[in-house]
């Protein structure tokens, strides 16, 4: 399914246009449900946590992309894109963009500064967006 607005993407270079293999997509979802369910997990640390969290939240976004025909080499567009792939509004997927920032500053940088309270707004805006990704498939 093409979108006007990703194509405008693929045009500049940010995303490869490609055909959607539902198995791809089924597997990142599954992915994502997977990476959630250790992110409410307790026992983990809460840098471990996040990091699920966002993980989930990447590789479901990246599936609702796929589903759509497209790829992109950046995590931070995967994230931009749910406005056009999801109809999301830009207050949801900033807090996913945001998640990209901080996750940035713990791999690149050796700094996390996270809250308990951040993972588990994370956590409940990955299974909106798992749940928003399986209704398109």
């Amino acid at each position: 399914m093409s979108l006007p607005e990703l194509d405008n993407l693929v045009r500049i270079g940010q995303l490869k246009a490609e055909p959607r293999n539902d198995r791809e997509v089924t597997r990142m979802l599954a992915m994502a449900q997977t990476r959630l369910s250790d992110a409410k997990l307790n026992k983990l640390s809460l840098e471990g946590r996040f990091t699920s969290a966002y993980n989930a939240a990447h590789a479901a976004a990246l599936a609702a992309l796929r589903w759509h025909g497209y790829r992109s080499e950046n995590r931070y567009t995967v994230f931009q894109c749910l406005t056009h792939t999801l109809g999301w509004p830009a207050n949801r997927w900033r807090v996913l963009d945001t998640a990209h920032q901080k996750r940035n500053l713990a791999e690149y940088e050796g700094y996390l500064d996270i809250e308990e309270t951040t993972v588990a707004e994370m956590c409940a805006l990955v299974q909106c967006l798992i749940t928003d990704v399986q209704t398109l498939i």
